[in-house]
């Protein structure tokens, strides 16, 4: 990837891998599941070509970052912390960012807005709206009460369980398997509910290249730092106590794709389009649905995401 840097940074009491490039403001890049700083690679060095300075790390757990030993050191807070380090670090002057976030990213970056909202110019999410808490109903239960005890948010809860079962199949497969189809369904012993000796097609997104790159780092440091953050969800439902009813001030936008995932959740549709997502987001300015776009909306449409982004934050200079 011509051009962009790489460096350890210390944060927040651990050592976080960024990626770099460009000169300007400063645009914080924030990765989800299964991904790396490497699911950025359009964007860095498409913005970094219009006047940005882009900047994304591995997340705490994730490819060349740290990876804390203790389930509890991935709350929302440790991460958070980890974030508001890091932006002092990479834009010592201001201390004040812009910042895309997707999937867990995307949480993180409601989060960031939640918290510190001092630290962001302007925001731009993929994939994953606001979440509104609710106060009785705990994340886990809520999710395994609509999909059962094999969604994916269930089946990640038990340390060592599903990194076990992933270390059967191999990590190849694990991460062909989410990045070009993310199974919301984990069936023990029927993971990805084709054979084991069956050929993983990729994406016409994704070269095998490509694919290759986030194997070689998730062989080196295994699942378990990745699946702390859902491990941490009901943690973080009880540490977000004070912020229930809180609103995310930032400017924002949001853009998803109607294949994703998330766009299917029940009630999701209606609290994006009907007044809730704004209401908990009044300064959301714009929501694009992309048709036929799937859930890596980033990877999959490199192009349309870097000019949306482009077009949004340069409102804010």
């Amino acid at each position: 990837m011509e051009g962009i840097e790489h460096r350890m940074v210390k944060v927040n009491g651990i050592n976080i891998h960024i990626a770099e490039k460009g000169e300007g403001p400063v645009i914080l890049f924030l990765h989800g599941f299964p991904e790396l700083w490497y699911s950025w690679r359009h964007q860095i060095l498409a913005l970094s070509s219009m006047g940005y300075r882009a900047v994304a790390p591995d997340l705490r757990g994730y490819g060349d970052s740290d990876a804390p030993d203790s389930v509890e050191s991935y709350t929302c807070f440790h991460v958070i912390g980890d974030l508001v380090e890091l932006i002092n670090v990479v834009d010592p002057d201001e201390g004040k960012v812009f910042v895309v976030g997707h999937d867990w990213g995307a949480i993180l970056g409601w989060y960031l807005c939640m918290f510190r909202p001092d630290k962001v110019k302007a925001l731009v999410n993929l994939s994953v709206p606001f979440l509104r808490f609710h106060p009785e109903i705990k994340p886990v239960g809520f999710w395994k009460s609509y999909y059962g005890s094999d969604h994916y948010i269930s089946r990640f809860q038990e340390y060592g369980e599903i990194e076990g079962e992933f270390a059967e199949i191999g990590v190849e497969r694990v991460l062909k398997g989410y990045l070009s189809d993310f199974p919301v369904l984990l069936p023990k012993g029927k993971l990805f509910k084709r054979p084991l000796d069956e050929e993983n097609t990729l994406p016409c997104w994704l070269s095998e290249e490509e694919a290759n790159y986030y194997v070689t780092k998730f062989q080196k440091t295994g699942f378990t730092g990745p699946l702390n953050f859902y491990r941490n969800l009901n943690r973080n439902w009880e540490l977000l106590k004070p912020w229930v009813g809180s609103k995310i001030k930032t400017p924002a936008k949001f853009i998803m794709g109607d294949k994703d995932l998330v766009y299917g959740v029940p009630g999701m549709k209606d609290y994006i389009h009907n007044g809730g997502f704004q209401e908990d987001v009044p300064s959301l300015q714009q929501v694009v649905v992309m048709e036929g776009v799937g859930h890596f909306i980033n990877m999959e449409k490199p192009d349309e995401i870097n000019q949306y982004i482009y077009d949004f934050f340069t409102q804010f200079h």
